[in-house]
């Protein structure tokens, strides 16, 4: 996330909104994008292969959980600015720029810039890593796969300040690439 939005101001996108305050609420904020999937069952979360339509729409409903959740710490902690950005990214992160998303259908500016952000990020985390239904997919074809979404999936400036990141964003992949390796299995 951090790469993306240095990038993105950068290149002079966003640059009213990309603020120090900002960009360190939505930093902070990233880790609590999927806290809805607490009330998702573990069977769906782990299930090893392709969900039933039952259990994707159940999958689904994790984006307006973590909204409800992160809604009530907020009245309870109104101080913590960065929960706003927390709300956002848990709500919106898998919006499409076309309006094809979920959970409500936004499209392109609608989607709150914290949640465009985060959905390249998170696909692309999804893509390159190891999954209980899925061995990860080479950086390469997860470059391809988010390149493909550009301006479909994804904010096309987005896209374009992630693909301009690329030394530093596989510095952060392969740096958890060695960290994913037991110890007994490292040379």
């Amino acid at each position: 996330m951090r790469i993306i939005l240095e990038k993105m101001r950068k290149m002079g996108y966003h640059a009213e909104e990309l603020t120090d305050e900002y960009m360190e609420d939505v930093v902070k904020s990233a880790p609590l994008h999927d806290i809805g999937k607490i009330q998702v069952s573990d069977a769906i979360l782990n299930k090893p292969g392709k969900l039933t339509d039952e259990e994707f729409e159940i999958m689904k409903s994790h984006t307006t959980a973590g909204q409800k959740i992160i809604q009530q710490t907020i009245r309870t902690i109104p101080e913590a600015d960065y929960l706003k950005e927390a709300m956002n990214l848990a709500a919106y992160h898998h919006e499409k720029w076309n309006g094809k998303g979920y959970p409500y259908g936004l499209a392109g500016e609608e989607i709150p810039l914290s949640a465009r952000v985060m959905a390249v990020a998170d696909v692309f985390d999804a893509l390159v890593s190891r999954r209980c239904y899925k061995e990860p997919f080479s950086y390469e074809k997860a470059i391809s796969i988010i390149t493909e979404g550009s301006g479909l999936h994804f904010d096309p400036q987005v896209v374009e300040a992630f693909l301009a990141s690329e030394e530093e964003v596989k510095e952060v992949l392969y740096r958890h690439e060695e960290q994913a390796v037991p110890e007994e299995e490292k040379p």
